[in-house]
């Protein structure tokens, strides 16, 4: 059994389908399968698909009901002992990023690391997750879908991505999986894919609906009751923070205002 399920998902995105598949082709540690589901492209992704169809495991081009029915396509076909979903356009960091983070898969059921991003002009930010995982965190950011090998057996023992969800499908999962049922989760500082920021969820006009499908993945998840102990929670622990910073700050700077 393969240690690793590389899922891939594409619509009409012929360039970065390639992209990402090179990637993911020209890593150093050959112990993977990689899935590719295209939701029935005309863009010329199809013969993307077929050029490669030697280095996948699996691969099929037919409609779909959106990015996370088609990530579940993918689960459900995976057979290795961890999936990382890596979508069409985002590439892996290097070509040793399997053999690197191979160590550190003994066990526990999520484990992340850090993202590059990369924007519409090249510029390249990186980005470090935090070393743990709570409602603070995911208050008011995520965990990077394209850094986290989730062990396959959280998939069937919590369910996959809910898909009444259109951007936020892998947001609610991670509430659902840390937070809701405490699974194990490790950090490990290395950077694990470049993320294109021109992706669906960064799109200015998905803004909108990313609030109101975050909103929701709470709802799904916990009472309201709950929702606002957490609200508070985060809102005491981040003026701790700044309060903590200006105090470090007045220290090593006596003079800053």
């Amino acid at each position: 059994m393969p240690v690793l399920s590389i899922i891939t998902i594409n619509y009409n995105n012929k360039a970065g389908l390639e992209k990402t598949v090179l990637s993911v082709v020209s890593q150093s540690d050959k112990s993977f399968e990689f899935i590719v589901i295209d939701g029935g492209s005309t863009d010329g992704s199809k013969d993307v698909i077929e050029r490669y169809k030697s280095e996948t495991t699996y691969s099929v081009s037919e409609k779909d009901n959106g990015i996370y029915n088609a990530q579940n396509k993918g689960i459900a076909k995976a057979k290795g002992d961890y999936c990382l979903f890596l979508n069409s356009g985002d590439i892996l960091a290097s070509e040793n990023v399997f053999k690197d983070i191979k160590q550190h898969l003994t066990g526990t059921d999520v484990v992340y690391g850090d993202l590059i991003t990369v924007d519409s002009g090249g510029k390249k930010e990186h980005l470090e997750s935090p070393e743990e995982l709570d409602a603070p965190h995911f208050m008011v950011s995520t965990l990077w879908h394209p850094t986290a090998f989730i062990k396959r057996t959280v998939f069937e023992n919590f369910g996959a991505y809910n898909e009444t969800l259109k951007i936020t499908g892998d947001y609610e999962f991670f509430i659902r999986a840390v937070l809701k049922h405490k699974v194990s989760t490790k950090h490990v500082a290395i950077p694990i894919s470049i993320f294109d920021l021109s992706g669906i969820s960064n799109s200015e006009k998905n803004n909108e609906l990313q609030t109101a499908e975050r909103k929701k993945s709470w709802q799904l998840n916990f009472s309201e009751s709950e929702i606002e102990a957490f609200e508070k929670h985060t809102r005491y622990v981040r003026s701790r923070e700044y309060k903590v910073a200006q105090l470090f700050k007045k220290i090593f700077n006596p003079f800053s205002k």
